[in-house]
């Protein structure tokens, strides 16, 4: 048995999701690859794959073992790479976790970009409210998290920004404009679920003021929507549902242009900052750098296009 290849097969297997897409994506039969993984999990001792008639799952030991598996391929590929010309050269996949705003309102928009610049590098993103106890498993992981993270994790900063209330002009007719975070007691609150664990917070809204200067205040306001989903909050505001928190880079065009308001405007919900999180490899593999300088690249780019500059 050639392990290398059979490395490659497994991979490509789960990446794929299923033997028959990884024999076509590899030009194989798919007999062959079915017998390759079966004879690496012979050799292991131990089942890497749940095969069932509607899906593959990976085992704990397949997962653990993909991990592993992931690292070596990329070395690999980086040793072969490292000979090439100029970057465009590159080839290989880079695996990517990123929530699902982010990867709609940053990354998708950068893609054509990406594209030309790195033709032959394939990009796999997949998406999560829910990043932080998944680092491990992706090249690059991208995490919003809130002022004051301590998380052990090998990062760099993207940028910075706050989370603010926000509603629209017709709710706000209806409804009063609030003065004072205690005036939110009496509106409708959209409440982002995923947002308010990420933060480690309650079901109150807690608002602090923007200067820091002075204590934060905490109002019962009633939940009348509730989601993980940060664009259906969204869509919810700009249709007069109610009141709800949002990062204030997101919202800026829909300020620009009226649809909706910032509420309270000297008060945040909180600061945010947004880091690419790595695996805790030794080595960074040369595709994997090459996404984090493009990343970091379109940073600025990204931030004034969205507040209309």
């Amino acid at each position: 048995m050639d392990r290398l290849q059979a490395m490659k097969i497994f991979a490509r297997v789960v990446d794929e999701g299923g033997f028959a897409a990884a024999a076509r994506a590899m030009d194989m039969s798919p007999p062959v690859v079915t017998r390759m993984v079966a004879e690496l999990e012979q050799h292991l001792g131990t089942r890497l794959l749940q095969r069932t008639t509607r899906k593959l799952a990976l085992t704990d030991a397949g997962d653990a073992y993909l991990l592993r598996v992931r690292t070596i391929l990329h070395d690999i590929e980086d040793a072969e790479a490292a000979t090439a010309a100029s970057t465009r050269d590159l080839q290989g996949m880079v695996h990517v976790l990123a929530p699902p705003t982010l990867a709609t309102y940053f990354l998708a928009p950068r893609m054509a970009q990406w594209r030309a610049r790195y033709p032959r590098l394939l990009l796999d993103i997949a998406t999560d409210n829910f990043v932080a106890a998944r680092v491990d498993e992706f090249d690059v992981t991208f995490m919003v998290v809130p002022e004051g993270f301590d998380g052990n994790v090998v990062a760099r900063t993207l940028f910075q920004g706050d989370a603010i209330v926000v509603a629209s002009p017709d709710y706000l007719q209806r409804m009063g404009v609030p003065q004072e975070p205690e005036d939110l007691a009496r509106h409708h609150y959209l409440r982002d679920s995923g947002q308010a664990v990420r933060a480690h917070a309650g079901r109150r809204l807690r608002l602090q003021p923007l200067d820091g200067d002075g204590p934060a205040r905490e109002v019962d306001a009633p939940v009348v929507l509730q989601s993980v989903s940060t664009e259906l909050l969204l869509r919810a505001a700009l249709d007069g549902v109610g009141v709800t928190v949002v990062a204030q880079l997101l919202a800026a065009p829909f300020l620009a242009s009226g649809a909706l308001i910032h509420v309270l405007p000297r008060w945040i919900y909180s600061r945010y900052t947004v880091y690419a999180a790595l695996p805790s490899r030794r080595m960074l593999p040369a595709r994997t750098k090459v996404f984090l300088d493009f990343v970091t690249e379109q940073v600025p780019q990204a931030v004034e296009a969205q507040q209309g500059g």
